[in-house]
C-alpha cells in the first residue's frame, strides 16, 4: 500500500509517497511496449520532502536531472536507483553555484525546465538556479516546444527573422518542418500579417495555372514528383528574388504550402479522360477510335473496356494500373484484340513498346512487329495512352522515335540514363 503524501496540483511533476513506511519519489516517465507511461520510484528522506515542500524550482530542477534516467530504462528496464538518489542531495540540499557546476556533468531535460518558466538565456549560460527563479506551477508546452525547434534550427546555423518565423507560424510548420502546411493567418502577429501575404501573393502568381498531376504508377493518391518539383522551383525562384532576405526555411515552407494544396485539388478533382480532352489526333475522325479494349498487368490482372461504357478507355487503364501497380508489378498492356495492335508500358525502364500483327494466316502463330521508344514520366505516358485510345498505333508516330532493333533501343535508354 501506498499513500501520497506530497503533490503539486501539476499531474505530471513528481510526488512524494510513503510505501511500506518508505518515502518515495514516484514519477511518470517515458512508455512502456503498449505504450502507456511507465511510473518509476526511488527511495528519499525528511530533509528532501521538506525541501520539495518549499521550493518548487528545486522541485522542477530534480524532476529535469531524473528523466534522463526513466528514459534509459527504456520500455522494461529498471530505474537505476543509485544514480537517482546520488541526485537528491546535489541538487536538493546543495547551494545554487554546486547545483550549476552539477548541471553542467549531467544529462537533464531542458525542455521540461522551459515549459516551467524558466529563463532561456540563463539556462544557456549554465545559471540554471537562477533562470527558476521565475517558475511556474503550470506548464506551457508549446513554449517548450518552440524553444526546442529553435535549438534544431541554430545546431543546422538557421537564425530566424521576424518575417520568417511568422511565415513558419502562419503555415503551422514553426514546430514541425514536417507537418502538412496550412493557412493559419490567426497565428501571425497582426502587425507581420500584411507582410506575410506579399509573400503568399508572389508564391501564387509565379505558380498559377501550374498544377501537379497523379501519378497512378504510385498508388491512388500518389502524385507526379517532376510536376511536383517544376512547382517547388518556380515558387522558390520567385520568392527569392522578390525576398532575398528570407532564410531557406521560410521560402521552403511557402513552396511547400503551394505544392500541398495543388496536390489536394488534384487528390479531389474527378480523374480528367484524357482521350476525351481535344489532342493532336482529331484529324482521324470517330472510325480511328477504339471500341473495345483490354487492359492486363504482369500478374494476371485483366480488365475489359467498352465504349459504350460509363468512363472513357483512359479513366479506366489509370484506375487498373493505380489499383495493381507496385515495385514488382509495373509492365501494363493495353491491346486491340480486333485490330491486332497494342501498347505495353515499361514503368521499370520509361519506356514503352507498340505492336502490331504484321501476319495471321489461319492456323500459324501471328506474327508481331515490336518498336520501341523512350517515354518522359508520367505525363509523356498519358499522352502516349491517350493518342493510342483516339487513334491507335498509327496516332503514335509523331511521338517517336520508334526502334525496332532492341539494341539500338538499349543504347539509347542508358544514354539518357546517364544524363
Amino acid at each position: 500500500m501506498s499513500d501520497v503524501v506530497f503533490t503539486r496540483s501539476s499531474g505530471w511533476m513528481p510526488k512524494v509517497i510513503r510505501e511500506d513506511g518508505e518515502l518515495r519519489l514516484m514519477l511518470a516517465a517515458g512508455a512502456d511496449a503498449n505504450h502507456e507511461p511507465r511510473t518509476f520510484t526511488f527511495p528519499l528522506g525528511e530533509a528532501h520532502l521538506a525541501v520539495i515542500r518549499e521550493d518548487l524550482a528545486r522541485h522542477l530542477l530534480l524532476w529535469s536531472a531524473v528523466l534522463p534516467l526513466c528514459t534509459a530504462a527504456g520500455t522494461r528496464g529498471r530505474l537505476d536507483e543509485n544514480a537517482a538518489v546520488a541526485l537528491l542531495d546535489p541538487i536538493l540540499l546543495s547551494p545554487a553555484p554546486d547545483v550549476d557546476a552539477l548541471f553542467g556533468r549531467i544529462k537533464w531535460d531542458r525542455p521540461r525546465l522551459v515549459a516551467h518558466g524558466a529563463d532561456v538565456d540563463l539556462l544557456e549560460r549554465g545559471q540554471v538556479c537562477e533562470a527558476m527563479r521565475a517558475a511556474t506551477e503550470g506548464s506551457d508546452e508549446k513554449r517548450a516546444q518552440e524553444h526546442h525547434a529553435n535549438r534544431r534550427r541554430a545546431e543546422r546555423g538557421v537564425v530566424l527573422g521576424p518575417l520568417d518565423a511568422e511565415i513558419l507560424r502562419y503555415t503551422g510548420q514553426y514546430l514541425h518542418g514536417s507537418t502538412v502546411p496550412r493557412r493559419l493567418p490567426d497565428a501571425v502577429d497582426p502587425a507581420l500579417l500584411p507582410q506575410v501575404m506579399r509573400v503568399i501573393a508572389t508564391a501564387q502568381q509565379a505558380c498559377a495555372g501550374m498544377r501537379i498531376g497523379l501519378d497512378p504508377r504510385r498508388g491512388k493518391r500518389a502524385t507526379d514528383k517532376r510536376d511536383w518539383d517544376r512547382m517547388a522551383a518556380t515558387v522558390d525562384a520567385a520568392v527569392r528574388r522578390a525576398y532575398p532576405e528570407l532564410v531557406d526555411d521560410a521560402v521552403r515552407t511557402v513552396s511547400f504550402l503551394m505544392c500541398s494544396e495543388a496536390t489536394d485539388r488534384s487528390r479531389n478533382t474527378p480523374v480528367e479522360d484524357d482521350d476525351e480532352a481535344a489532342g493532336d489526333h482529331a484529324d482521324l475522325g470517330q472510325s480511328a477510335r477504339k471500341t473495345a479494349l483490354s487492359f492486363t498487368d504482369d500478374k494476371g490482372g485483366e480488365k475489359k473496356w467498352e465504349r459504350d461504357g460509363p468512363r472513357t478507355a483512359s479513366a479506366e487503364f489509370w484506375e487498373f494500373v493505380a489499383d495493381r501497380s507496385s515495385g514488382n508489378n509495373n509492365v501494363f498492356t493495353i491491346e486491340d484484340e480486333t485490330m491486332g495492335e497494342g501498347i505495353q508500358l515499361h514503368f521499370y525502364a520509361d519506356s514503352i513498346a507498340r505492336i502490331t500483327t504484321v501476319r495471321h494466316k489461319a492456323g500459324s502463330d501471328p506474327q508481331y512487329q515490336v518498336e520501341y521508344s523512350l517515354v518522359d514520366g508520367i505525363g509523356g505516358y498519358r499522352k502516349l495512352v491517350s493518342a493510342f485510345v483516339r487513334g491507335g498505333c498509327a496516332a503514335l508516330e509523331q511521338h517517336g522515335p520508334w526502334m525496332s532493333d532492341v539494341a539500338e533501343f538499349e543504347r539509347a535508354r542508358r544514354r539518357r540514363d546517364a544524363r
